[in-house]
């Protein structure tokens, strides 16, 4: 692991291994896409689902914060959208791809979880980093049919007929998804779902 100063993170990790749970749940995990989806309980009902998410995180601090806020819950299964900040730092996205291996590796030793990684998108105030964006899904999507591993596309569906990002379904930002983003991501997820 990385030398790293993790402490900036602690305060909100508290906070999310307080959080209560059932083992056996479907564990959200990753970085703000994931930790602003406010309404992922109603969006998968009856589905247990946790929210593990943690706003700015790239995927070796998911990694390294994985002992503590997503294995204890036990999941059956874990959904992980993150790397988009880790192109955002000017990793390669071959980076980005050893980064989620190490995420998943972490999967595979403790816990029994299936891994299900929410394909990185393209946003409209990141669009310039596009290319690298879908470099790395490629990898990655490579990765998971290698590693019986789902990969769940959702990068086109937010696109319109210029085949770029809709800036409708971006909140202000142009970075998070609103509510109709929302809706297209858990309709992507559902079918994966275990």
């Amino acid at each position: 692991m990385r030398q790293q100063d993790f402490s900036a993170w602690e305060k909100e990790i508290v906070s999310l291994e307080r959080q209560p749970f059932r083992a056996g749940g479907i564990v959200f995990a990753g970085s703000s896409t994931i930790r602003l989806w406010k309404t992922l309980e109603k969006d998968f009902a009856p589905v247990p689902v946790y929210n593990r998410g943690f706003g700015g995180s790239q995927l070796f601090e998911a990694t390294h914060f994985f002992p503590r806020i997503v294995a204890p819950l036990r999941p059956r299964q874990i959904v992980l959208f993150c790397g988009t900040n880790d192109i955002n730092a000017k990793k390669s996205p071959r980076q980005v791809a050893s980064d989620f291996m190490d995420f998943a590796l972490r999967v595979r030793w403790q816990t029994r979880a299936r891994l299900s990684y929410i394909e990185m998108t393209s946003s409209p105030s990141r669009w310039s980093q596009r290319e690298a964006v879908v470099e790395a899904n490629e990898i990655i999507k490579r990765l998971c049919a290698r590693n019986n591993m789902d990969f769940i596309p959702v990068r086109e569906k937010l696109f319109g007929e210029k085949q770029e990002p809709r800036p409708e379904l971006f909140i202000a930002d142009r970075l998070h998804l609103n509510p109709d983003g929302y809706k297209i991501l858990t309709d992507a997820v559902k079918p994966f779902l275990r």
